[in-house]
């Protein structure tokens, strides 16, 4: 197994910023990774409306559980750390147990990524790619991956992934793991927001939070978020919170197939945001592991203190022949594209 190409390059963690005289987001080539996104509320102030910390010391460290980062090769649960591809048995690491979880303990969150491209101006924008070899983590073939970040308009964010095999098929499942608070990410729950998920089905899970195989429909539960509800609402019917795969299944279509995943909104700033997706499924994700971070500022995160909207391929869909495939064959393209459009409403 050669080395990774990358570490030849002696990279360093760096922080670099899109700003476009309206919204500002930080990002980190440590795994992608989100620190600082700002755009106004109804006052027309800024405020930072997502978990992280001021530098990427703690990043390093490990102290942040998953805060803005692309997580990969598969995000989410593999469940007991194992699959079978083309009749060879691979075995995960267990960094979630019983299950691997997010791509292992050394995943693309915790790689360093090289930046290939870094525009200023009007619509800035920032290219990392990242190159991850056969057998590492446990995954078969050698995976080209790139993401960009671009701020396509004064309050809207695009992220396209795309990752290619290069000689074995792979699963390949890449998803975007900010915490979202509209309020500021300093403002304690976000039990008071509102959302509205475009899914009248969610994959209902076992004790371990793997997906059993039932694709459930949401009416009459409390995962029915097609109309407009208080995340509060009925959290507590959902053991520690939700964490939970949505079925993209009735959201309107922008252009380039692009469907309305979520839209949340903070009525304390009126902030809006509009999330979407060509993925199959989005993890609605409340937090509910994060206890007593200390954070940007000082901030303490607690429970429930941020909302991860995580468009991705099913949970453990490599176990699941009912599920849409994630494997990608070498040369073909794993393509996953999120627009963020923000607002005050």
């Amino acid at each position: 197994m050669r080395e990774n190409p990358m570490e030849d390059q002696n990279l360093k963690p760096e922080l670099f910023e899109l700003n476009n005289g309206t919204m500002r987001v930080l990002i980190t080539n440590l795994g992608c990774t989100i620190t600082s996104l700002s755009v106004p509320g109804k006052d027309g102030k800024l405020a930072d409306v997502v978990l992280g910390f001021d530098s990427v010391e703690p990043y390093l460290k490990g102290a942040a559980p998953y805060f803005g980062c692309i997580v990969g090769r598969v995000a989410n649960r593999i469940k007991d750390g194992r699959f079978t591809l083309n009749g060879i048995e691979y075995s995960l690491p267990i960094n979630k147990a019983p299950n691997s979880l997010h791509g292992g303990h050394n995943g693309f969150d915790k790689k360093l990524w090289e930046v290939a491209e870094y525009k200023k101006g009007e619509n800035p924008s920032i290219t990392f790619k990242y190159h991850s070899c056969d057998g590492e983590e446990g995954y078969p073939g050698d995976v080209s991956v790139t993401a960009t970040y671009m701020l396509t308009s004064s309050t809207t964010m695009r992220l396209d992934m795309e990752a290619v095999p290069e000689n074995k098929a792979t699963p390949i499942s890449l998803a975007q793991h900010t915490y979202w608070n509209l309020a500021g990410h300093n403002s304690g729950n976000i039990l008071d927001h509102t959302i509205q998920i475009w899914a009248n089905h969610v994959t209902p899970v076992d004790e371990n939070t793997i997906p059993t195989g039932e694709i459930m429909p949401v009416k009459d539960t409390p995962f029915d978020f097609t109309t407009e509800k208080r995340v509060g609402e009925s959290i507590h019917e959902v053991n520690l919170g939700y964490d939970h795969n949505f079925v993209l299944d009735c959201g309107e279509e922008k252009s380039a197939g692009l469907k309305h995943a979520a839209k949340v909104k903070d009525p304390s700033s009126s902030r809006v945001l509009n999330l979407w997706t060509n993925a199959a499924g989005m993890q609605f994700y409340t937090g509910n592991y994060v206890e007593g971070v200390v954070g940007k500022g000082d901030a303490v995160y607690e429970k429930h203190g941020g909302l991860c909207l995580e468009t991705q391929g099913f949970p453990n869909a490599i176990n699941q022949p009912n599920f849409p495939s994630v494997v990608v064959q070498p040369g073909e393209k794993h393509k996953h594209t999120m627009l963020f459009e923000f607002s005050v409403e």
